[in-house]
């Protein structure tokens, strides 16, 4: 298969983790790239290190106004982009009996999910209009059941799964392709703090160049690494009474994250 130039992309939670390491890996290859992140400092940082290719915006993806300034801004200057990477995401440990955790769960439903959803809706008419373009949800694998102890991580990815997979319909036959990625464990700041095994983990740097071979390919669904979709599918399949009994002793991911 012919590779596809990639001239312009946006990519949020680009400071650090999955997405600095995509940003770096199309910058690299000579795209321009819209970085959305919350911190300026890192997102100077990459702009310093590729010089006139990165447009830095400062913002939260939980806020939409923002999001529509930024967006309107790169496409006047750059156009409709190829690619849109929704990537941002947080995880928390919680605990539904804790009433301060309701602040916790509210946080990670609005990063993980409408976070995703206020990233492509500005593009989404223009790249409809253009019939051509991709936009990339970064889910998790920890979507596929509800992890003990990181149930608003767990439901927050498992709601992503689903609205990509919604969005992937309504756009059958636009020329707009939606792809969704669910990493397994990737080493980043995110999962330095996790006080258990993680099975297959991948460098960052790693997980971008997989990740961008499926973009490239524009697979509509990929689990990486592989053996994380084994397990996924393996934990999807197993009756409620032996996933709880594998489940109930887990270690839980640390509350004050």
């Amino acid at each position: 298969m012919q590779k596809t130039h990639i001239k312009s992309l946006v990519i949020s939670g680009a400071s650090s983790g999955i997405g600095l390491a995509l940003a770096r890996h199309y910058l690299e290859r000579g795209a321009v790239v819209a970085a959305f992140a919350r911190r300026a400092e890192l997102l100077q940082t990459l702009a310093t290190e590729f010089p006139n290719k990165v447009f830095c915006y400062t913002l939260d993806v939980r806020d939409a106004a923002a999001i529509q300034q930024a967006a309107s801004d790169f496409m006047l200057h750059v156009g409709v982009p190829d690619i849109v990477i929704a990537n941002a995401g947080v995880s928390r440990g919680t605990l539904t009996e804790y009433a301060e955790d309701i602040d916790a769960f509210q946080q990670v439903f609005d990063t993980n999910v409408m976070g995703m959803v206020k990233i492509f809706q500005p593009f989404l008419s223009a790249m409809r209009d253009a019939k051509q373009g991709k936009l990339v949800g970064i889910a998790s694998v920890a979507g596929f059941r509800g992890l003990p102890g990181s149930g608003a991580y767990s439901a927050s990815k498992a709601a992503a799964i689903s609205y990509l997979e919604s969005l992937r319909v309504e756009l059958c036959d636009s020329g707009v392709k939606v792809i969704t990625i669910c990493p397994g464990y990737i080493k980043t700041p995110m999962t330095e703090v996790n006080p258990y095994p993680m099975p297959f983990i991948l460098g960052a740097e790693d997980a971008a160049q997989r990740m961008a071979k499926v973009i490239e390919r524009g697979c509509s669904f990929a689990v990486i690494p592989w053996q994380m979709g084994l397990v996924g599918r393996a934990m999807k399949l197993l009756p409620n009474w032996l996933y709880d009994l594998i489940l109930k002793n887990a270690t839980y991911k640390p509350r004050n994250f």
